[in-house]
């Protein structure tokens, strides 16, 4: 039996920052972050555009900001929310800032401050085209110094502890569900552990795996969520996913290559096959409106014109500035054959973002006892129907922030539960065939991609979910009677999200955000959440 005082369940963003100020605040007590494959493997990694904060009072208010980002969530966000990690932002950048994170500054020492879709104002801080990288890299350097942190490379999370594992009846009527701590797996021998722990923080990231095109690594398999959901844990707003505007198309290739919104924002142009501009035909803000409706406006154009990809126009764009601000999306598109100084770029929009997940309060609290959320796993209220470009990064540093006070608050009140069970394997057997597992899982792509994708209705829906039944069924009865894997398990989180994203849908009769059903094309005039 494993203990520790924090469990930290993801190594990206949210999880780093819980774990450096949790250390800073008790050098004596154990810290534990488990991540599944290495530390660096993150959502947070792979973000390129950068971190919307106002730190320029003279051109930018916090009101500009809150107001982009009310606009973008399409009358689904949390103001108190909004505006609490706006205001806080600030400060939380800063702290950032001084663990190292490097930002592009001009010759003069300023900040350089790009634009993205939905913001009225140049406020995107950024490192290159490879922000994200650069946090990571700042983070991990940083909670290298603490001795209390320890970092569980290749350990699989299986399952989320609670009274359930007791043997007693948990419901989601059940107002004090407890977690103890987590059944983990280290990937390496196959063991299975108990690992116990007084505060356990879900920082597992998002779920762009349940698509057949996606930005996001082979990681994000929706495990938090699915896993908080078995525990009766409350999630919500799972119908909001939002798919990036433009990915670099390549047929088959997947994860796909992001082309940052930065890329507009300096000037980049969509056009057709046909060489037309055609966003100002779906909103006056052209290439720059909200994420929703750049990416349905590719969708129609597509779908108007047969083509499986748009194109991104930066032809017109000064070399110099292009190379210095982007040059890793020039070398990645020269690898694929574009010069995208003298030739167009194919993009296609691809799954990107979750917008909904386990629901928590401003202070990151789950519905369960003990559990905290924060980062791309957890619903905070922020994003509501339609994420605002770069936002995810300063909400998940506000959130980590917040878990952590409250934690802190907490952590001298709790008592290891010693009364968990081992867990029981018996009965189980190796899977004589593996295809019965990846087969499943191209399936459930298909499912995902060709009926819950950017425009949705309802007779797609009603397949949708009879099929994830199928798919449910079969998988279920192997988890019974197959020895664990991650590989086995990710699938069966995946059809987890699946059946929560198409719920979702079944049940938002409107079209908001990111949510765009052709059965019912106008917002409703009543804005309601599903709590599944």
């Amino acid at each position: 039996m494993l203990q520790t005082d924090f469990l930290i369940i993801g190594s990206g963003i949210a999880g780093l920052t819980f774990a450096v100020k949790t250390a800073q605040r008790f050098p004596d007590k154990k810290i534990t972050i488990l991540t599944k494959v290495n530390a660096d493997e993150t959502n947070t990694k792979y973000a390129q555009g950068g971190i919307a904060v106002v730190n320029d009072d003279e051109h930018d208010s916090f009101e500009k900001h809150i107001q982009d980002t009310l606009i973008a969530g399409d009358g689904l966000c949390n103001e108190e929310v909004v505006r609490m990690v706006i205001t806080e932002g600030r400060q939380r950048v800063d702290e950032m800032i001084k663990w190292g994170t490097k930002f592009d500054k001009d010759e003069s020492g300023e900040y350089l401050r790009g634009k993205e879709g939905g913001h009225s104002e140049f406020r995107i801080l950024h490192h290159k085209d490879i922000t994200g990288f650069e946090i990571e890299r700042a983070l991990l350097e940083e909670a290298s110094r603490y001795e209390n942190i320890h970092v569980n490379n290749h350990w699989y999370v299986a399952d989320i502890i609670t009274q359930h594992h007791l043997g007693y009846l948990v419901s989601k009527s059940t107002f004090d569900i407890e977690c103890y701590g987590v059944y983990v797996m280290d990937i390496k021998t196959g063991q299975i552990e108990k690992l116990l722990s007084k505060i356990t923080l879900m920082a597992s990231g998002g779920c762009g795996q349940a698509y057949r095109t996606t930005t996001n690594p082979r990681v994000a398999t929706g495990d938090g969520i699915a896993m908080a959901y078995r525990a009766k844990g409350r999630i919500e707003n799972m119908e909001f996913i939002q798919f990036h505007p433009t990915a670099l198309y390549e047929a088959g290739v997947s994860p796909s290559f992001l082309i940052t919104e930065a890329v507009r924002g300096d000037g980049g142009i969509l056009r057709n096959k046909d060489g037309e501009a055609f966003m100002e035909r779906y909103d006056e803000r052209k290439d720059l409106a909200p994420r929703d409706i750049v990416a349905r406006a590719i969708d129609s154009e597509m779908k108007r014109t047969g083509t499986e990809h748009v194109y991104l126009d930066c032809r017109h764009m000064d070399k110099e500035k292009f190379l210095h601000h982007f040059p890793n999306i020039y070398e990645r598109c020269l690898k694929s054959g574009v010069d995208c100084l003298t030739q167009m770029i194919p993009v296609a929009p691809a799954a990107h973002y979750c917008c909904g997940g386990i629901k928590v309060d401003e202070d990151g609290k789950t519905s369960i006892i003990n559990l905290y959320a924060c980062g791309e796993c957890s619903s905070t209220g922020l994003h509501g129907a339609n994420r605002l470009a770069s936002n995810s990064l300063l909400e998940a540093l506000v959130f980590a922030h917040r878990c952590a006070e409250s934690a802190a608050e907490r952590i001298d009140s709790i008592a290891f539960q010693e009364e968990v069970p081992d867990w029981n394997a018996a009965g189980t057997n190796h899977p004589k065939e593996m295809i019965l597992i990846t087969q499943s899982l191209k399936e459930l792509q298909s499912v995902m991609s060709d009926y819950v994708g950017i425009v949705r209705n309802n007779v797609r829906l009603e397949r949708a979910m009879r099929r994830l039944d199928l798919l449910h069924e079969e998988t279920e009865r192997l988890y019974a009677t197959t020895t664990l894997s991650p590989q086995l398990c990710e699938l069966r989180n995946l059809i987890t999200i699946g059946y929560l994203i198409v719920k979702g849908a079944q049940f938002r009769k409107e079209s908001r955000g990111l949510h765009y059903n052709t059965d019912y094309p106008k917002h409703s005039q009543r804005v309601e959440n599903m709590v599944l």
